[in-house]
This record gives structure tokens, C-alpha cells and sequence, in this order.
């Protein structure tokens, strides 16, 4: 009798692991990303500096990126959990840049994306 208990305790764990692991498959299939945008008012010099302040992204890295807001109108400047963008969002608005967020794998600008500079 202690066996059939002993195997139903184990069965249990094993489908509670399996579960857990399809719960969390969506959220790391779908991650979140602040985009900073083009604005006619942030020079380049200090666009480059906050994102290596703030990120801590080296000066090349920040270059780019900063080139690609200028030239592009957008970059993904990090992503990762929701709660972590909407900091990195608000973190980016306190620095006077324009920046949103939004799951990823949606085109800028697409119906739902948050934020912003309005």
C-alpha cells in the first residue's frame, strides 16, 4: 500500500513539472522591447550618452544605435520582460527621449504599442 502512494506522489510531481514548463513557454516566446524614436530635439552626442549611461552599452555599441535613430526614425534598444521595458520606457522619457514599448515581432507603430511620446 505505501508503494501505490509513493507512485502516485511521484506521478503528480511529474505532470506539475510538465505544466509548469508549457506555462512559461508563451512569456519567453514573446518578449517585450523599448524602442527609442527620432525627435527633432535630443542631439546625437547626448542620445549616444544615455544609452551608455543607462544601459551601459559601449561607445561603439551606443553609436549605432544612435545612428539608427537618426537614419531609420527607431531602434530596439533593449528587450526583455514587460515590467523591465516599462522601466527602461520610463527611464528613457526621464532622459527627455521619445520611447515606447511593445512585444516584439509587431512592426513599429502597430496597434497596441505603449508609451510614447505623445
Amino acid at each position: 500500500m505505501l508503494s501505490t502512494l509513493a507512485d502516485a506522489g511521484t506521478a503528480t510531481e511529474e505532470e506539475t513539472r510538465t505544466d509548469v514548463q508549457t506555462d512559461h513557454v508563451p512569456g519567453l516566446a514573446d518578449p517585450w522591447v523599448t524602442i527609442v524614436w527620432n525627435d527633432p530635439v535630443n542631439l546625437m552626442t547626448y542620445v549616444s550618452y544615455v544609452f551608455e549611461s543607462y544601459f551601459g552599452y559601449p561607445p561603439a555599441k551606443a553609436k549605432k544605435l544612435m545612428l539608427q535613430v537618426h537614419h531609420e526614425g527607431r531602434a530596439v534598444v533593449s528587450s526583455g520582460p514587460r515590467e523591465r521595458m516599462e522601466v527602461d520606457v520610463q527611464a528613457m522619457q526621464g532622459y527627455g527621449l521619445w520611447a515606447t514599448l511593445q512585444q516584439s515581432g509587431r512592426g513599429a507603430g502597430a496597434p497596441g504599442a505603449e508609451g510614447g511620446a505623445e
